[in-house]
């Protein structure tokens, strides 16, 4: 990918208000997010593995969030919760990019 295409990307913080596991799936947390913009966010990410719902109610965390929507399990997801990937003893670990809470809803990454 080119710079050009990169700086395409809307970096924002996001305010997690709500966070349910999707029925009849293993993988995804429904997240319903404050991004600044006056009306609640809808995003799905595959995370269940590694966090529960509730212990990421009231985290700010970082998103993409000029992405079309995608559906996924029925339900549009508006953008992607960012994480770090990692290898470790040969098993996949996952880590959410949680920010200062003190960074409001929102705000611009660069």
């Amino acid at each position: 990918m080119d710079f050009e295409t990169f700086s395409k990307s809307d970096f924002r913080a996001v305010k997690v208000l709500d966070c349910k596991e999707v029925p009849k799936s293993k993988k995804l947390l429904e997240f319903t997010l404050d991004d600044g913009s006056g009306k609640n966010r809808t995003i799905l990410s595959g995370i269940r593995a590694y966090y529960s719902a509730e212990e990421l109610v009231g985290k700010t965390l970082l998103a993409i969030t000029n992405l079309p929507p995608r559906k996924m399990m029925g339900i549009d997801s508006c953008g992607m919760i960012l994480s770090a990937i990692h290898e470790k003893d040969g098993e996949e670990q996952l880590n959410l990019i949680i920010l200062k809470n003190n960074i409001p809803a929102g705000a611009k990454i660069y």
